[in-house]
């Protein structure tokens, strides 16, 4: 097997091509690794430095593998806001019309859960009056529920109703603002809070409390990426590697045996310099979500703040988290946990992960540089 070429982002027009290189310091999430060597769930062929993360079980199509003339093809273009990737196995049986039924797929989840447009059901629902129900649409309301069972869960930490808070710290579609005084993110925190939102689960309502502005940022991308998935199992392919804005998960092999490899985002200081090892994971029934923005600060003259804000106190987090990735079965899941596990911190929220057996990394600044920890079930898969 040759060894591992340079791992690339999935060009945001056309995705058939080789990958363009990753500049020196990638955004946020995984970067494709388009080709490596592989020893079958092992490491890769040639790889001599960083880590191996591999599945603790496989699916049996990747057991199996396939027959024929099997290939890999892409597709890719823009959507919310970013762009998508899609990497399949074309064993001859690729419905000819996929990826217009991604792209509707796509179009779809962002006409119903934009805030960046006012025809969406999303934000007609946040613009309607107090104490109305709403009819929502089936993925809306799957993420509105997922959304609400997530924010339970996290005792807050993550809250699909933070919306208000992030226009008012400047973070939303009114775009730049100045910092808000304490009284003002007071006053604007009484809008707040994801058990304000009631659902009726046997009509697929949703109430509007009056004031809620529900914002579905933080687990859509997630979402979708499970949804094109879905697109693709539906047409009959087996192995895939889907990514929408650093978001991705993988499903069986490629013609040649070898899994969907990506390598972990990593944060690097002024220098260049990242004391977090560099890690590769197999992607096989697994997705992967990190949430960090530690080139996405605001400076002012009061100092720099994160993009990130904690609801439970309405400012943005400083507990000092640089990223936070979490592996999951599900993208959505994923998504929304890794923002929650970001805004708890590395103490918090490693222990919250660990007790739900949760496979998740934490990357933290200190004074000696950046920190890494880990749950046992995201250490459990490094080889």
């Amino acid at each position: 097997m040759p060894p591992p070429t340079p791992c690339g982002r999935p060009p945001g027009g056309d995705a058939g091509g080789p990958a363009e290189p990753d500049p020196p310091h990638p955004g946020s999430g995984a970067a494709i690794c388009q080709s490596a060597g592989f020893a079958p769930w092992g490491a890769p062929a040639g790889r001599r430095e960083g880590r191996v993360l591999v599945p603790l079980a496989v699916s049996e199509q990747a057991r199996r593998g396939y027959g024929g003339e099997a290939r890999v093809v892409g597709m890719g273009g823009p959507t919310m806001g970013t762009s998508w990737a899609v990497r399949l196995v074309d064993d001859g049986g690729v419905p000819p019309d996929l990826e217009e039924r991604v792209r509707a797929t796509l179009d779809g989840i962002v006409g119903q859960m934009s805030n960046w447009r006012d025809d969406t059901d999303l934000s007609r629902f946040n613009a309607a009056p107090a104490g109305s129900w709403h009819a929502l649409p089936d993925d809306l309301f799957v993420v509105l529920e997922q959304a609400l069972s997530v924010a339970r869960e996290s005792g807050g930490a993550y809250d699909p109703t933070v919306g208000p808070l992030v226009d008012l710290w400047g973070f939303g579609p009114q775009g730049p603002c100045a910092r808000p005084s304490a009284d003002e993110v007071q006053a604007v925190r009484g809008r707040v809070g994801w058990d304000r939102i009631e659902l009726d689960v046997a009509g697929r309502r949703a109430r509007q409390p009056g004031g809620a502005y529900v914002d579905l940022s933080g687990i859509a991308k997630g979402y979708a990426v499970d949804a094109v998935a879905r697109c693709l199992r539906r047409a009959g392919v087996a192995g895939y590697l889907v990514e929408i804005g650093g978001e991705l998960v993988g499903h069986g092999v490629k013609p040649d045996g070898t899994p969907w490899w990506v390598e972990l985002d990593r944060a690097w200081d002024t220098a260049g310099v990242s004391s977090v090892p560099p890690t590769l994971v197999a992607l096989e029934g697994l997705a992967i979500a990190t949430s960090g923005d530690y080139r996405r600060h605001v400076s002012d003259g009061q100092g720099m703040y994160s993009h990130t804000l904690d609801p439970r106190t309405g400012a943005p987090i400083g507990n000092g988290v640089v990223s936070v990735t979490v592996l999951h079965p599900e993208c959505m899941a994923a998504d929304a946990l890794a923002t929650a596990l970001t805004v708890m911190g590395p103490d918090e929220g490693l222990r919250w992960a660990s007790r739900r057996g949760l496979a998740a990394q934490f990357v933290q600044r200190t004074a000696q540089g950046y920190q890494e920890t880990m749950t046992p079930n995201f250490a459990a898969m490094m080889e």
